[in-house]
């Protein structure tokens, strides 16, 4: 038997031992506390771009349910270069959050941790209510995107904790769902609430389900302590989270494999996102109360892309693949599957338009479950959230970059009087995945676990 106190070898591919580990009792309940936190975390994110349409300093007639509720209603006015800087102040904050956001949630823990990040947007959603001026929106989506920032490294820290290397490509995509659930809901709801209350409830429809969600997940969340060594078949206790400084992570290859992908396909969901409800607008003429099946058949979609890419690995090794082998070839499959997406600025049929962009958002969910669980199998879970936080904020600065270029694209074309805007923005995103995936095997050739100095402690 090896010696017990005697460092295991950091080149030693780690997952490989751990694909046959014993599941976690409780992980599907963690998973749907998870899923359910990220939908609440996309319908915050979403109601501004619902509302985009209207936001042009007109009158709206409202149609209240109750007798001395207002019937009239002001928007703000708008422009599509605007908007576009208020994106980019939403993802320059996200950037900035989620350099404090890993980190806060390795030293804190996923159970305090999350509910901090999750009470923090929650506020900031409800504070857009309060906006007289498109500097007020600029400032409350700067404060959104901090506290949304914390959402993807708690998420993925938690699966990464509860579930084997086997399975977490299919948690990442039940819970990464939820970014289509939040979709789907976003058009179903806002609408009808801005239509009967007006657009600034329309905020603040999400403050109670926030709540809720904080105290279902204090009580019962909890980490697993322990976890098995099948190099020593011994029990052992994993090394604290700050036992590498954060900054030398920058220094493996893995981690900027892992951001490079992120910086280049985040820009294209946050353009799913936010800029799908002014497509089908310009281009196909639909208005705020027939702008909802469009958009929730392509999120529909999505999720069930989420969670078919999620599942998708599985079906690889099932052909005997192994298990990082399949993660690429999951992940090329879906990068394949978003290249006719690059057609569909030129589109003159609507529902074509909308299966293309269909196929595209659900790529991009499996793409983004299998992307995500890179960072678990090229770093141990200690450093999870920090390493996802590092991607995180590549995507960040991706659409911050990106979504200003979007807006001063489009709203040059609309002064041209013109319906090209979109045709350079859809070509980019039906390019960016296969791009990304290149770069990612140049990186991290098969998705090599990265060589950390660690030195894990007996538990006798």
């Amino acid at each position: 038997m090896a010696n017990p106190t005697k460092p295991m070898d950091t080149r030693t591919e780690a997952t490989d031992y751990f694909d046959d580990a014993p599941a976690l009792r409780g992980r599907w309940t963690i998973c749907t506390m998870l899923f359910v936190a990220t939908t609440i975390n996309y319908v915050d994110r979403q109601v501004l771009s619902i509302l985009k349409p209207i936001l042009h300093g007109q009158t709206i007639h409202l149609q209240p349910l109750f007798s001395g509720w207002p019937s009239v209603e002001t928007t703000i006015n708008v422009t599509d270069r605007e908007y576009g800087y208020v994106l980019a102040a939403f993802q320059l904050a996200y950037a900035l959050g989620v350099v404090f956001a890993g980190r806060l949630v390795d030293r804190l823990g996923c159970r305090k941790g999350y509910p901090l990040v999750t009470g923090l947007w929650s506020l900031a959603a409800m504070s857009h209510a309060l906006v007289r001026t498109v500097m007020g929106f600029g400032i409350a989506r700067f404060f959104l995107g901090l506290g949304e920032s914390g959402n993807f490294p708690a998420a993925i820290k938690a699966t990464a904790e509860w579930f084997p290397p086997k399975e977490r490509a299919l948690a990442t995509g039940i819970f990464n769902s939820g970014a289509g659930v939040g979709a789907i809901v976003a058009p179903l709801v806002v609408p009808w609430v801005q239509i009967h209350f007006g657009w600034r409830a329309a905020f603040l429809v999400t403050g109670i389900f926030s709540l809720a969600w904080i105290v279902w997940w204090s009580i019962r969340y909890h980490r697993p302590h322990e976890s098995m060594d099948w190099t020593r078949g011994h029990v052992v206790v994993a090394p604290p989270a700050g036992a590498l400084p954060w900054w030398r992570l920058l220094g493996y290859r893995q981690a900027w494999g892992f951001m490079i992908g992120k910086f280049m396909t985040d820009p294209v969901w946050w353009f799913f996102l936010f800029w799908l409800p002014q497509y089908f607008n310009s281009r196909f003429q639909l208005d705020l109360t027939h702008i909802g099946p469009p958009l929730v058949t392509v999120y529909v979609v999505s999720t069930i892309g989420s969670v078919y890419g999620g599942w998708l690995p599985k079906s690889y090794i099932r052909l005997g693949m192994k298990l990082k082998t399949a993660r690429i070839a999951a992940m090329l499959t879906c990068a394949c599957c978003v290249l006719p997406v690059a057609t569909v600025g030129n589109l003159r049929s609507e529902w074509f338009a909308v299966g293309l962009l269909s196929l595209a958002a659900a790529a991009h969910q499996g793409w983004s479950a299998n992307i995500f669980t890179t960072a678990s199998d090229m770093f141990p879970s200690e450093h999870v959230g920090t390493v996802v936080s590092f991607g995180q904020v590549a995507g960040a600065v991706g659409g911050a970059i990106f979504q200003p270029i979007a807006g001063n694209v489009l709203q040059r074309a609309r002064e041209m009087h013109t319906q090209g805007g979109f045709v350079p923005l859809f070509i980019y995103s039906g390019c960016a995945y296969l791009i990304a995936l290149l770069l990612l095997k140049v990186l991290a050739p098969g998705l090599k676990r990265a060589d950390l100095p660690a030195t894990p402690y007996d538990a006798r």
